[in-house]
């Protein structure tokens, strides 16, 4: 298949890599340079979510030509006015070419649209999900939790690290345990610590000893494990 990929990130690097090492014949081009696109089966938008709806808008309309974003939070409204659209998310984090082409072979899609982003997933040996326009707004929302507030959380946890002379890489084993409890036993198993035990003694001694910058992350990550802990004990039997 001919692709031509606009937008040159991390993330139409990443396809780019990954689908001519599937056999596709891409092109990558930047967004400004839209007048050397070729004649391509699929015209794929890696461009900054705010932007599609402009890019496609400054697109030719082929006849038989499709167009595709990878936005998990856009719809295929934004790809007007072309006859023949799409969407493919990839539910993996791109931050670099090799890797992020890596990520992208078996990874799972959020697919809408024209068949044709099927087949280009098929090529990836992707699975797919489909989900609905009202759907999407909340999918995305999760993803940005599952990928980019875990990020954030090692942020604080490097931040509390440096606060008592140690390093995050001190706390990194403890962390991917963790998750692989999660992974185990589903969350509410998984859940240790002082608040799944109501233990504010302990909390009350972890925010007089933090920085201050860092006690209202710390606060807002302990309600929820509260909560977690309180859904857990109304599910047990009585």
């Amino acid at each position: 298949m001919q692709i031509a990929i606009v937008g040159a990130g991390r993330a139409g690097t990443s396809f780019a890599l990954a689908l001519r090492r599937a056999g596709h014949d891409v092109e990558l081009v930047h967004h400004d340079e839209l007048d050397s696109l070729g004649s391509a089966d699929l015209v794929l938008l890696t461009v900054p979510d705010d932007a599609i709806a402009q890019v496609a808008a400054r697109l030719p309309v082929r006849e038989g030509q499709a167009v595709a974003h990878v936005a998990g939070s856009r719809t295929l409204a934004v790809l007007a006015p072309h006859p023949r659209v799409g969407s493919l998310h990839p539910l993996v984090p791109l931050p670099a070419d090799e890797r992020g082409a890596d990520r992208l072979v078996g990874a799972t899609y959020s697919v809408a649209g024209d068949p044709i982003v099927e087949v280009v997933v098929g090529s990836l040996r992707g699975r797919m999900l489909r989900l609905s326009d009202d759907q999407r707004t909340a999918y995305h929302a999760t993803a940005s939790v599952a990928a980019n507030h875990v990020v954030a959380l090692m942020g604080h946890v490097r931040e509390l690290a440096r606060s008592a002379g140690l390093t995050l890489e001190d706390f990194l084993p403890l962390a991917q345990l963790a998750l692989l409890d999660v992974v185990e036993l589903g969350p509410d198993a998984a859940l240790t610590g002082p608040a799944s035990r109501g233990d504010m003694a302990t909390i009350d001694a972890h925010l007089a000893a933090i920085p201050e910058s860092e006690r209202s992350t710390y606060v807002a990550l302990a309600n929820a494990a509260f909560e977690l802990a309180e859904r857990r004990r109304s599910q047990m039997p009585a």
